[in-house]
């Protein structure tokens, strides 16, 4: 029986070597997709005076202000900039064509009024395989463009080969996907002074669509009047966009770090 682990398990690694070779460049965390949650038709969950998919924008934009501003190398890209409506399929597919290092999903919950506080979202895990479907699919569209070979460092998503490899980049997805989503939660605790309710995992549309990794940050409860009331607050809305930045800066470090 362990033969038949390890045989596949050092076919993987292989075919891993023969991609990267001694060329492999160094990663460098370039691109993030920043999506504000929800828009136009769509305005997501109501508080008694505020709207979700207002309050998301705000934070969207000032969290991609202070990485421009402070990581001059990172290009923002935001999946809407105004109060527009975006199908959740375009949301990912806008980060997937651009082939983003991490895609951001800024939301605000609802639930009970006695509910508080914030939690981030990863993909869940019963989903990966669906993930891993859905990327192939998406990513077969490359094959109608010129020189896909050399944009995409050989990667063909016609090749046995390139499956294996796909496979094995869906499991870094999910580990990195809850590196960033740990990082933001520490900020919100430890440094914001927010009421974290952790890290979970579920089956999110615009999560699974997604080919890097990603996650969906629920800032705070607007059927909360308290919660509400802080997050109407333009100084607020700068902290919590602040801890999201210093956790997007840590993760990126730490990803750099490992060459």
């Amino acid at each position: 029986m362990k033969n038949i682990v390890v045989v596949p398990f050092l076919a993987v690694l292989f075919v891993f070597a023969s991609f990267t070779g001694s060329g492999r460049k160094e990663f460098r965390l370039r691109t993030v997709v920043i999506d504000a949650g929800h828009g136009g038709k769509d305005p997501g969950c109501n508080g008694l005076v505020s709207k979700e998919a207002e309050i998301a924008l705000k934070v969207a934009l000032e969290l991609g202000r202070q990485i421009e501003n402070h990581l001059p190398d990172v290009k923002v890209i935001y999946t809407r900039k105004d109060d527009s409506f975006v199908e959740l399929i375009d949301r990912a597919g806008l980060a997937n064509k651009n082939r983003a290092d991490l895609f951001i999903s800024i939301h605000c919950n609802s639930g009970p009024s006695s509910a508080f506080g914030t939690e981030t979202y990863c993909m869940g895990l019963h989903t990966s395989e669906g993930n891993l479907k859905v990327a192939k699919r998406e990513n077969a569209v490359i094959l109608k463009e010129e020189n896909y070979k050399e944009k995409y460092n050989g990667f063909d998503p016609s090749s046995p080969q390139s499956h294996i490899m796909f496979a094995l980049y869906q499991s870094a997805y999910m580990e990195n996907s809850l590196r960033f989503a740990q990082k933001v939660e520490h900020q919100f605790k430890h440094k914001v002074g927010r009421s974290s309710r952790g890290v979970k995992q579920a089956g999110l549309l615009v999560l699974w669509k997604s080919a890097m990794p990603s996650a969906l940050i629920e800032i705070g409860f607007l059927t909360n009047r308290n919660e509400e009331k802080y997050l109407n607050d333009k100084t607020n809305q700068t902290y919590m966009a602040s801890g999201i930045y210093k956790a997007f800066k840590e993760y990126k470090e730490e990803l750099e770090a490992m060459n």
